[in-house]
C-alpha cells in the first residue's frame, strides 16, 4: 500500500520484492550476506584510500579524479540497490508518474507474523557504520581542501558528499518513515474518535 507525504512528495511503502528467503531461526549476530557486506564497504573505502594516498603513487590528477568518481559511483550504485535491501532490508527510489511529476519512494521490508526478524545484528552496524562514517570524512575533507586552497580537488570532495550523502539521507527515510507513518495513523485515529464523540453529544443533547 502506498501512503503519499503530501508535504514533500514522498512516498513510504513496503519492500514487497524481497528475493532472499527468510527463515524462522532465532537472531543471531552473524553475517548472512559477506559478499554485499564487502562491497557494502569496498568502494566507499577504496575511494577514500586513493583520494589520500593518490599523490604519493601518481603524478597525474586527472586519473586520481577518475578512479575516485568511478568507486564513488559504484558504491553509490551498490547501496542504493543492493547492500540496503540484503543487509537492512531498506531501499529508495524515484519514479516519475504519467503526469510527468517526480515521486520519491522510501520501502522497508516487513516480516510477517510468522517470521522472525531477519535482519542481523551484525549486519546491521556494518551497514550503518559505514554509511554514516563515511559521509562525514568527505565533509572534512571539504573544509581541508577549501581550507588548504586545494581547489582542484574540492570538486572531487563535494562528489563524494554528494553521493554518499544522498544514500544516507535515503536510508534514514527509509528508517524513520514507518514511526512517522504509525504517528499519523494514530493521531488520524484519535480525531475521528474526538470528532464522533462530539457528534453523539450533540445527538443526545
Amino acid at each position: 500500500m502506498l501512503q503519499q507525504d503530501s508535504n514533500d512528495d514522498t512516498e513510504d511503502v513496503s519492500l514487497f520484492d524481497a528475493e532472499e528467503e527468510t527463515t524462522n531461526r532465532p537472531k543471531k549476530p552473524k553475517i548472512r550476506h559477506p559478499v554485499a557486506s564487502f562491497f557494502h564497504l569496498f568502494f566507499r573505502v577504496s575511494a577514500i584510500i586513493v583520494y589520500l594516498l593518490c599523490e604519493l603513487f601518481s603524478s597525474s590528477f586527472i586519473a586520481c579524479m577518475v578512479t575516485i568518481i568511478l568507486l564513488l559511483s559504484c558504491d553509490f550504485w551498490a547501496v542504493k540497490n543492493v547492500t540496503g535491501r540484503l543487509m537492512v532490508g531498506l531501499r529508495w527510489w524515484n519514479h516519475i508518474d504519467e503526469d510527468g511529476k517526480s515521486h520519491w519512494v522510501f520501502e522497508s521490508r516487513k516480516a510477517s507474523p510468522q517470521e522472525t526478524r531477519t535482519v542481523s545484528e551484525a549486519e546491521s552496524r556494518i551497514f550503518w557504520l559505514g554509511l554514516v562514517a563515511c559521509p562525514v570524512l568527505w565533509v572534512i575533507f571539504a573544509f581541508s581542501a577549501l581550507f588548504s586552497f586545494r581547489v582542484k580537488w574540492l570538486a572531487v570532495v563535494i562528489m563524494g558528499v554528494v553521493l554518499q550523502g544522498a544514500n544516507l539521507y535515503g536510508y534514514i527515510r527509509c528508517k524513520v518513515g514507518s514511526r512517522k507513518n504509525l504517528t499519523s495513523m494514530a493521531t488520524s485515529y484519535l480525531g475521528k474518535q474526538f470528532l464522533r464523540q462530539t457528534t453523539g453529544d450533540d445527538q443526545t443533547s
